[in-house]
């Protein structure tokens, strides 16, 4: 049995199908190392966790948990029963999962089991004299909270892209931990078809750049301004609710409160007027920069760079310097 520092964090990694580590992998570790130790946990198929442990180590894990398991299409216990485990062998100040939907659903079955305090959505974490504390952006940005629990160590899950700090790599002390099997009902996969889309441009969710537009485009046809700008920046491409709802661009691309949550270093809104729900997704990117023709627009209260004009006219001006520069 592997020893654990008295100030572990322990983080669950998520994979990807193929069995690599997620991209909030980095941010998560990044995170642990800011408070404590960061011990990695990684839920794998049998004889498939040296690659992953190796990567964790890299990214900073100072030990890692590998757990096995033979239930590789049943969803979320498997992951929470390792959890478990590994809280029993590591007794961490914290524990840190993503923010993802498979994320959000772990921490809280295990919250519940463990009868633990739990913390969502977080885009920062600290540590103060009682114990980890986590940070909070709400109401669409307008306020920044924080949350402690009184007891135990708390579940915190963390919002992908909001942590810029990054973790030394390690050669990480690799364990294998026995999993008791929990039984407890679960929803499993029957089949899958996996959909492979090769695309050179960054997953929305994660993306340290962010170009995203909005009903100021006019047209599904016009909306492609927004492709060229962030194929320059080599940014994702987001867009607003009203620019969903008139088909521009699918669901997936949409930024707010009913759609996806970003921090990137950068976010560039175009024909954007800043409804609250399109700010509440978007509004702690680190810098934003708006375009709008509308000088009372409610983005250019929250945007650290704006400029007032025609988007149509301002936007090839841009691509073309940007485009210039890398010549």
């Amino acid at each position: 049995m592997a020893e654990y520092e008295a100030d572990s964090i322990l983080v669950l990694v998520e994979l990807t199908p193929s069995g690599g580590l997620a991209g909030s992998a980095a941010g998560l570790l990044g995170a642990a190392a800011q408070v404590g130790t960061p011990v990695a946990l990684v839920v794998t198929a049998a004889g498939a966790g040296a690659a992953a442990a190796d990567a964790a180590g890299a990214l900073g894990a100072a030990n890692v948990v590998v757990a096995e398991t033979a239930d590789a299409g049943v969803l979320t216990q498997p992951e929470v029963d390792a959890l478990i485990a590994a809280a029993d062998a590591v007794h961490p100040d914290a524990v840190l999962i993503s923010n993802s939907i498979a994320g959000r659903d772990v921490a809280g079955v295990f919250a519940a089991r463990t009868r633990s305090g739990l913390a969502v959505d977080a885009v920062g974490v600290s540590r103060d004299a009682e114990g980890i504390v986590a940070h909070h952006s709400v109401y669409g940005g307008a306020y920044n909270v924080h949350s402690a629990v009184t007891w135990g160590a708390p579940v915190i899950t963390v919002r992908q892209g909001s942590i810029d700090a990054r973790a030394e790599a390690r050669v990480p002390v690799v364990e294998t931990l026995p999993v008791t099997v929990s039984g407890k009902p679960a929803a499993s996969i029957v089949s899958f078809d996996e959909v492979l889309e090769a695309s050179s441009r960054p997953e929305l969710r994660g993306a340290a750049k962010v170009v995203s537009g909005g009903r100021g485009l006019g047209s599904a046809e016009k909306f492609v301004l927004v492709e060229q700008l962030a194929d320059a920046l080599g940014a994702a491409v987001g867009a607003s609710r009203a620019a969903v709802d008139a088909g521009y661009i699918p669901q997936s691309h949409q930024v707010g409160q009913t759609g996806v949550s970003v921090t990137p270093q950068l976010y560039v809104a175009l024909g954007i007027s800043g409804a609250i729900q399109h700010r509440a997704g978007m509004q702690t990117a680190k810098t934003i920069v708006a375009i709008n023709k509308d000088a009372d627009a409610a983005i250019f209260e929250i945007a650290d760079f704006g400029i007032v004009g025609d988007l149509f006219t301002v936007v090839p001006q841009l691509i073309a310097a940007l485009d210039a520069k890398k010549v």
